[in-house]
């Protein structure tokens, strides 16, 4: 798995704020680990559940179509929670139209880019860290 870069600044508040994933069963470990530590960091409760939805939608793209598994990071920045998620994928591509609501795939990261307020793919040595936030 890449090293998760760029690191969050020495004045990031974090604690233990990372944690691997490689399996669909991990899933419910990850939603569990972002949502208590969004709010550790004070993200309210309803921001704290579209965190959770949308590092959902970015593991459960990562482990449909990379291998390898990836990595969640969660830390508070600058009135932000800030999480990036990286993978062994190519750069996702962002800025795209909502699927009809009747498409059967498709909509995981259009529906990441509505509820976040910041969302960047940065290429990483051998993958892609996609870096969310959400005010706090």
């Amino acid at each position: 798995m890449p090293d998760l870069v760029p690191s969050p600044p020495a004045s990031a508040v974090t604690g233990p704020d990372a944690m691997a994933y490689d399996h669909p069963a991990d899933l419910r470990v990850v939603r569990v680990f972002v949502g208590d530590r969004a709010a550790a960091l004070g993200l309210p409760e309803m921001r704290a559940e579209l965190l959770v939805l949308a590092v959902s939608e970015l593991a459960t793209n990562t482990l449909q179509h990379t291998d390898g598994g990836g990595r969640v990071r969660v830390w508070a920045q600058d009135g932000y929670v800030v999480c990036d998620v990286v993978d062994r994928g190519p750069a996702h591509g962002f800025g795209r139209q909502m699927p009809a609501a009747d498409a059967l795939r498709g909509r995981g990261l259009a529906i990441v880019e509505r509820v976040c307020d910041a969302v960047e793919a940065i290429p990483v040595p051998d993958g892609t860290l996609v870096r969310i936030r959400l005010r706090l």
